[in-house]
């Protein structure tokens, strides 16, 4: 399907809503019906008719008819945040005593439900390195169910090859699901190459703004259906109709945003790999990415995030550079419209900072849609002062 087409006019009823270019916001609660006979018949699936707005809601609707045929799929569900959209996957399809097998340092709700919540019911899960086939192979037991993925992860974007973990789990029948915030279905369809369930938290990319959280599970219908009669409608994590018309206006600029950073991104990876300070530069598409071909077979582009780690080995030159940053906001989250950064030792304290352990001093950088020699400046500016440290 065309995707102009999917964007902007499919699900759009224009005519149902006075000529209205925008849908509006149907911030209704419930939905009468003017005989029992139709009342009835929309309990039989509550995805396909308006009852009740924790269910499906005509604004949040049109959104899903979009990012389901984005994605290729046949359904999908929107959430309030992309952890309860994780939460709902996953829940749905597991029970006591079974096995997981996850990435190592997956999204940090996915792993405290992990780690937290799924062990009361004693189902239990292995984390793997996960860039082979053969880690999951390994780490498969009689009573492994799901399979959890992060291809790109967000910090050191190691990938999975997902055509043939999707080949091995639908063989002993274990279901895949992936988060792909990172590349979104536009660049990187994970549909097409077997996985069964794929997720995005939709305040990122798909909002575009920072104004909105939303998640976004998709998938077949019969998968759907059981997610949706199940956790869905029961713990009640369904997207709002105001979210949903947020991201909605964010989908339309979607393609040209996404195009944009990609640009931008080109041009900040040139500078940052030819700087004297900087001593290592983590993107899964440059030459020097342990995974780079696989990483061009099977995403399109790799966008907006970058790690780097400086040559000065100093926390408070980390720091320094951190804060000397002007058109760099630090803060989590990525996907809008403002750039970020995020130093991982923000998270680690001083007294057990280790200079020599990598991952202490990476930085995350966040390339949103000013303009890249505005950018540039700064961080030519911070890398120099934290030089001097």
């Amino acid at each position: 399907m065309d995707l102009s087409h999917i964007i902007n006019e499919l699900g759009e009823n224009r005519d149902q809503y006075f000529n209205a270019i925008a849908p509006p916001i149907w911030q209704a609660s419930n939905f009468s019906f003017k005989d029992v006979e139709s009342f009835s018949n929309a309990f039989e699936d509550e995805r396909n008719d308006y009852i009740y707005s924790r269910g499906i809601n005509p604004t949040t609707d049109i959104l899903r008819k979009k990012l389901a045929a984005l994605e290729g799929s046949e359904d999908c569900l929107l959430f309030s945040s992309g952890a309860a959209a994780i939460f709902a996957g996953v829940l749905a399809n597991v029970k006591a005593g079974d096995h997981i097998v996850s990435v190592k340092n997956p999204y940090s709700s996915a792993k405290k439900m992990f780690d937290a919540i799924l062990p009361r019911f004693n189902i239990t899960v292995t984390y793997i390195d996960g860039r082979q086939a053969g880690d999951w192979q390994e780490a498969t037991r009689d009573n492994t169910v799901l399979y959890y993925l992060e291809s790109p992860n967000s910090w050191t974007y190691e990938l999975q090859p997902l055509a043939e973990i999707a080949r091995l789990a639908k063989e002993k029948n274990i279901i895949t699901f992936i988060d792909n915030t990172y590349c979104t279905p536009v660049y990187q369809n994970v549909v097409e190459l077997g996985i069964d369930i794929a997720m995005q938290t939709a305040t990122k990319y798909i909002g575009g703004h920072s104004d909105t959280l939303g998640g976004v599970l998709c998938g077949t219908n019969v998968m759907m259906k059981k997610i949706f009669d199940t956790e869905f409608m029961t713990i009640g994590s369904g997207l709002q109709p105001f979210n949903g018309w947020l991201l909605l206006r964010g989908l339309r600029t979607l393609p040209m945003r996404l195009e944009r950073i990609n640009q931008t991104t080109t041009q900040m990876i040139r500078f940052l790999e030819s700087h004297e300070a900087i001593q290592r530069l983590i993107f899964p598409f440059h030459p020097s990415f342990d995974q780079y071909d696989l990483a061009k077979k099977q995403m399109k582009a790799a966008l907006g995030l970058v790690t780097i780690v400086i040559k000065n080995k100093k926390r408070s030159a980390i720091i320094k550079f951190c804060e000397s940053l002007q058109h760099f906001l630090m803060a989590v989250s990525w996907g809008g419209h403002e750039s970020l950064v995020i130093p991982r030792c923000a998270f680690v304290k001083e007294n057990v900072y280790d200079e020599e352990n990598e991952s202490h001093r990476h930085i995350r950088l966040y390339f949103g849609l000013e303009d890249p020699d505005y950018l540039i400046k700064d961080l030519q500016n911070a890398l120099s002062q934290s030089a001097s440290v």
